[in-house]
């Protein structure tokens, strides 16, 4: 019967410290919460105050007011503008007709000698043959 009542005793203080353990995790984690709801609230009171300063800079009368001081332009009126007929002559041909285009050429000796092997970011990677 004392073998039990060892065995009982025994099971009761593993319980109670299982329990005690269960108890601390548990006081640990809302620890851990709290913390994190304390950062999300400064985090967003971080943001409100950013958008409130993006929109005093954003605001339509401040700008106004830079572009008045600091660019001299001035609407464009309907008079400013050229009819057609003014345009500039077309500047001449730099090679004959037939002739093969020299800037052609040299994109084209570029990537004949450039290695096939190698891949940019532009470039798509070419498939493995199998």
């Amino acid at each position: 019967m004392r073998f039990i009542h060892l065995l009982v005793i025994g099971a009761l203080i593993f319980a109670a410290a299982y329990v005690y353990r269960i108890k601390m995790d548990s006081t640990a984690r809302t620890e851990k919460v709290l913390r994190l709801h304390a950062e999300i609230r400064e985090q967003r009171d971080a943001i409100a105050q950013l958008r409130s300063q993006w929109a005093k800079l954003d605001a339509p009368l401040r700008l106004q007011g830079l572009v008045e001081r600091h660019l001299p332009l001035k609407p464009v009126n309907g008079t400013q503008y050229d009819s057609l007929k003014n345009l500039p002559d077309r500047p001449p041909r730099m090679f004959r007709p037939g002739e093969p285009d020299p800037i052609g050429s040299m994109i084209n000796t570029i990537e004949a000698a450039s290695d096939p092997e190698s891949v940019t970011g532009s470039v798509p990677q070419p498939e493995d043959k199998q």
